[in-house]
């Protein structure tokens, strides 16, 4: 399944230095899982949660969740082992934070190449800096490595001093020109993280959000945020029925040799039925899943 069709819908990071909770998310049914040695991890117990979350990921006991390790940022004393212990369990992906340049991200692919990681890992770059975002086009554009990128909104918020607010609004150039630079380049983009675990109505009001202004998925801190994320990052029964029914009126005027198309009295044209296509392919990989 290539990079863009694969579901990202819920994306929940785990601490990596908690055995249980690695043990849990086994069963949690969201689409990926950031198991993690950065922020979840207190330096003193890095180098162990380091060799407990490559045992996860190579464990195969996962099922299908994509499972990806976020290790610690360039710069800092646990970078290099940590790519280097991720690059030699293989995950699906190696999520790195702060990723702010074009030169950057050509550094991480080199030197997951040089630690061998195998073809399938892919490089996951966290924008969550005025400068990244400011480089958002040179970034996403930097390698074809480079597969996902995932917005960091708490660390951009406390950047720009910016609160936390319903709607998002001190964030929105930010997301906007993160999404822009990944459609631009054809990657993948999740939206950020919502804090407040107990505001069901809050998540789900950013769930669609996030869906509306076109992000793939979201990435979570909680279990109990991943099946309301699923549902909303999902086309419901009704896009896919008018999907397909725009598809197939658009085949039949098409066969017909008519040049003009309504669906419901709408006038249907190429991009109609591109969005269309899109998605039926999203509703069919998240079948794929069981």
């Amino acid at each position: 399944m290539s990079d863009a069709l694969r579901p990202r819908r819920s994306v929940l990071y785990m601490p990596g230095a908690n055995e249980r909770a690695l043990e849990k998310a086994k069963g949690i049914p969201a689409d990926a899982l950031i198991l993690d040695l950065e922020d979840a991890v207190a330096p003193d117990a890095k180098p162990e949660a380091r060799e407990r979350v490559c045992a996860a990921v190579q464990s195969g006991e996962y099922g299908a969740k994509e499972l990806t390790i976020r290790i610690n940022g360039l710069g800092t004393e646990w970078h290099e082992a940590d790519l280097a212990a991720a690059c030699a369990a293989g995950p699906d992906g190696i999520v790195v934070p702060k990723v702010n340049s074009a030169a950057e991200v050509a550094r991480l692919v080199d030197a997951m190449e040089a630690a061998g990681a195998p073809e399938h890992t892919r490089l996951w770059a966290m924008l969550e800096t005025p400068v990244a975002i400011l480089h958002a086009e040179e970034i996403a554009t930097a390698s074809a490595r480079l597969a996902v990128l995932i917005m960091g909104t708490n660390d951009l918020a406390k950047e720009l001093h910016a609160e936390h607010v319903p709607g998002r609004a001190p964030l929105l150039f930010g997301l906007q020109a993160c999404l822009t630079a990944a459609r631009l380049a054809d990657k993948v983009i999740l939206d950020g993280v919502y804090n407040d675990i107990k505001d069901d109505d809050g998540f789900r009001a950013e769930c669609v959000q996030g869906r509306q202004f076109g992000f793939d998925g979201k990435t979570l801190i909680h279990p109990s945020q991943v099946e309301p994320c699923n549902e909303v990052f999902a086309p419901s029964d009704d896009e896919v029925a008018s999907s397909r029914e725009i598809i197939a009126a658009f085949e039949e005027a098409q066969a017909e040799g008519r040049g003009v198309v309504t669906v419901n009295g709408r006038m249907i044209e190429n991009l109609h039925v591109d969005n269309a296509r899109r998605i039926l392919a999203v509703a069919d990989a998240i079948a794929a899943l069981g």
